[in-house]
């Protein structure tokens, strides 16, 4: 009986500390909080009206994701990525992506190669209007990683979705680089269509390697290079 009640609770929890992860990781995406600050427990509990153990279990997955570190006898604070950690994102990054477009050249069907051109109009209407990339992106990407048919592959690229956004907003602040994310999205879409494995693989390369020099000189200025929260 009590394993029963336990269950219930955990079920009814799981929205909440869903909920609270969502929003404490919005938060330090769009620099709400800044790296290097503090989250105290306490201020947090009192902002988002949740317990402290929900508190701590979203801290805790957010510390997964690498967005918070947790430090001995200071506590939680927003994860301060160095330009050294960012390169080792993006290299990381430009090969598991140069895999996910080869294997979807292989393995996806027309119906997926056709749902990817749609995402990739939207990410130009996106654009056209003035609007945010970012989601549309991240459309777009979830049909390239689940067509490739590498369930590993793509947990291995969810486990680095909430840095690679950060990131991404550093990289897309640099003045002209939203142009030429597009023109290089489009170069592997039109890889994609042509069936070319090897061509996707560097296009998909080469978007990744000049975004992360975009970033990295974004970062190389430090916190007054933070982009705006629109980016």
């Amino acid at each position: 009986m009590v394993a029963d009640r336990s269950l219930q609770v955990q079920r009814v929890l799981a929205p909440v500390r869903t909920q609270v992860v969502d929003n404490l990781r919005q938060a330090i995406l769009t620099r709400q909080f800044k790296p290097g600050q503090r989250l105290i427990e306490r201020e947090l509990v009192e902002a988002t009206g949740v317990s402290r153990t929900s508190v701590r279990e979203a801290l805790r997955e957010l510390g997964a994701e690498g967005l918070v570190t947790t430090i001995p006898n200071k506590g939680t604070i927003v994860t301060e990525m160095s330009r050294d950690e960012a390169r080792q994102i993006y290299e990381l990054r430009s090969g598991l992506e140069a895999l996910a477009g080869r294997l979807f050249v292989l393995r996806a069907s027309e119906v997926e190669v056709a749902n990817l051109r749609r995402k990739f109009a939207a990410i130009e209407e996106a654009y056209s209007l003035g609007v945010g990339t970012l989601a549309a992106k991240d459309a777009f990407y979830a049909v390239l990683f689940r067509g490739a048919g590498n369930e590993p592959l793509r947990q291995a690229i969810a486990g680095l979705h909430a840095r690679v956004t950060y990131l991404r907003a550093f990289s897309l602040s640099r003045p002209g680089r939203l142009e030429l994310s597009l023109q290089e999205l489009r170069d592997i879409m039109d890889a994609v269509e042509a069936r070319d494995a090897d061509a996707v693989a560097r296009a998909c390369s080469i978007h990744v390697e000049q975004a992360g020099q975009a970033g990295l000189d974004a970062l190389k200025g430090g916190p007054q290079a933070w982009p705006a929260e629109d980016a």
